[in-house]
């Protein structure tokens, strides 16, 4: 009998741990497993004062309701001085190591000469992903995002979760390593894509390196530059199809609210993707009573990186 009954309380921790282990990310979260969750997510906040004044307002009085900032960028104090203002907003940090325009450029944090592969020979930071992969150490690196982690939190931001700026810390192993370590001591989440990313068998996917103390989003969107129309209703059709498509797990669109002024016509150069029409129509979609009534209608469940930090990362 006593074999029997160690036996039975083995079988039912094993099936516990089991059930546990199957659980999705929503119901961890507290929801149902058929749920659709979604962050609303805008990129490269601090970039220019354009890119900050319209996020705001999108968080605001739109549909944003998560944003990542660029600690490097010229603009990063005036973003600074308005998280740490609201701190219940949700802010996280865009880890930078990239400065892709042609004529507005930025530096690292750190002093030049203490992560001299991270910088060209004009001292800024390198214009393209390949570039860094090619010439930055791992310890460059760590020092610089470390740098960028402290100095935010100097000027008052409590970061919600971190990301990649051009998804520079995704083209070497050592650099997701690196990545995920700091999510993992600063205990906020990284922004982790369970989707395949290249066909590089090495990185292919980031579930390979996340563990059950890691954050895996089961579907990152964002629209390319063939995804975008052209003019300020330009991400209608894109957005609209892929609320439309929106399956339950946690998803998280990536969007990149500025004005169309000329500021950021002078910083882009570009009409396309990535340029100020671009970002215009992406504030115009995520301000509009049809992207609100979109997500009513597909009863999808907003989600913010700190209710996601706080339910499972500051266990």
């Amino acid at each position: 009998m006593k074999k029997t009954g160690v036996t039975i309380l083995i079988l039912l921790l094993f099936a516990g741990c089991t059930y546990a282990q199957q659980k999705t990310i929503q119901e961890r979260l507290g929801y149902s497993r058929d749920t659709k969750l979604l962050i609303v997510h805008a990129d490269d906040i601090g970039v220019s004062h354009s890119e900050n004044a319209a996020t705001i307002a999108a968080m605001e009085k739109g549909m944003v309701n998560s944003g990542s900032i660029m600690v490097p960028c010229p603009w990063f104090p005036e973003i600074a001085a308005y998280a740490s203002a609201h701190p219940d907003a949700d802010f996280g940090l865009h880890l930078t190591l990239t400065s892709e325009w042609r004529l507005y450029k930025w530096g690292p944090t750190l002093p030049r000469d203490q992560v001299p592969g991270l910088v060209n020979s004009r001292g800024y930071l390198y214009g393209s992903v390949a570039d860094v992969a090619k010439h930055a150490t791992v310890q460059e690196v760590e020092q610089e995002l470390r740098s960028q982690i402290e100095r935010a939190k100097e000027f008052g931001i409590n970061p919600t979760h971190f990301d990649t700026h051009m998804g520079s810390l995704l083209v070497r192993p050592e650099f997701i390593q690196v990545y995920i370590k700091l999510g993992r001591e600063y205990k906020v989440p990284v922004l982790m894509n369970g989707d395949e990313l290249t066909t590089d068998p090495v990185i292919r996917s980031l579930k390979s390196y996340a563990t059950e103390k890691d954050i895996v989003v089961d579907k990152v969107w964002m629209a390319t530059g063939e995804d975008f129309q052209g003019g300020a209703n330009g991400m209608i059709p894109y957005w609209t199809r892929v609320l439309k498509s929106l399956r339950p797990g946690l998803n998280c669109f990536l969007l990149h609210a500025a004005y169309d002024n000329e500021e950021m016509k002078a910083i882009a150069e570009r009409a396309g993707g990535f340029g100020s029409t671009w970002r215009q129509a992406d504030f115009n979609f995520f301000t509009s009573n049809e992207c609100k009534r979109l997500i009513s209608d597909q009863h999808i469940q907003l989600i913010t990186w700190k209710e996601i930090r706080n339910k499972l990362m500051k266990e």
